[in-house]
């Protein structure tokens, strides 16, 4: 699945950076060699973060609740 448009990242590979370390989708995206472009994907990219931080951890990842505008 697609997480980030502008820079067409996968959810596989916003995983592996945080498996690699990153915890912030800004450093996600470093590690992939780009940068934030919209934003619009911020709140998704750190939720499959968080779930994969979670999952590494062996713990139930929480949920984000995002507002709509």
């Amino acid at each position: 699945m697609i997480v980030c448009v502008c820079n067409r990242l996968t959810e596989h590979e916003v995983r592996e950076a945080a498996k690699a370390g990153a915890r912030t989708p800004e450093a996600a995206y470093e590690k992939l060699g780009c940068e934030v472009q919209c934003g619009c994907c911020l709140y998704y990219a750190q939720d499959v973060i968080d779930e994969q931080l979670a999952e590494t951890a062996g713990k139930k990842p929480s949920l984000h609740l995002v507002k709509a505008a």
